[in-house]
C-alpha cells in the first residue's frame, strides 16, 4: 500500500503525528507538502495529492487542512477522486465500503491526534464492497465524465 499525503498550514501538526503512525505500521508514503507552519494555499496540496492517486501512483491519499471542508472540495475537482471528509471512523468505514473513497480527508482543528489515527487506520484497513456499491460508484463516474470536460 501506498499513500500520498498533503496539507495546508492549518492541517501540518496532524500531518506529522499521521506520518509517524504510518511509520510505525510500515506503511509506505510520500509528503507532498507543506513542510512548515507558513501560511499557504490548500488547494496546491490537495491538487498535489489527487492528482497522483487519480494516476495510480498511490493508492490512497490523505489529507489535512483546518476543517477538511476545503481541501477535500479541491481534491474532488480531479477527475477519479472520490475524496470523503470523515471526522470519525464510522464514516471511514462507510466510505470506503459504499463510496471506494480513495482519499481521506480530515481537519486538525476539529479532531485530535488518537482519533484521527484511529480514522487512518479504518480508512486503510477498510474495504470496498462492490455489488449494489459498485452500480452506485459507476454513476458517480458518469456525472464526473458529463460535467469534467
Amino acid at each position: 500500500m501506498k499513500v500520498a499525503l498533503g496539507s495546508d498550514h492549518g492541517g501540518y501538526s496532524l500531518k506529522v503525528e499521521i506520518i509517524k503512525h504510518l511509520e510505525s505500521k510500515n506503511i509506505e508514503f510520500k509528503d507532498f507538502g507543506t513542510y512548515t507552519e507558513e501560511s499557504c494555499d490548500y488547494p496546491d496540496y490537495a491538487e498535489k495529492v489527487a492528482v497522483e492517486v487519480s494516476n495510480k501512483n498511490y493508492d490512497f491519499g490523505i489529507l489535512i487542512c483546518g476543517t477538511g471542508i476545503g481541501i477535500s472540495i479541491s481534491a474532488n475537482k480531479v477527475p477519479g477522486i472520490r475524496a470523503a471528509l470523515c471526522h470519525d471512523t464510522f464514516s471511514a468505514h462507510a466510505t470506503r465500503e459504499h463510496n471506494d473513497a480513495n482519499i481521506l480527508a480530515m481537519g486538525e482543528r476539529v479532531v485530535g491526534p488518537g482519533l484521527a489515527i484511529d480514522i487512518v487506520d479504518t480508512f486503510l484497513n477498510s474495504q470496498f464492497e462492490g455489488d449494489r456499491h459498485a452500480r452506485r460508484v459507476n454513476k458517480i463516474t458518469e456525472i464526473e465524465k458529463k460535467y469534467c470536460k
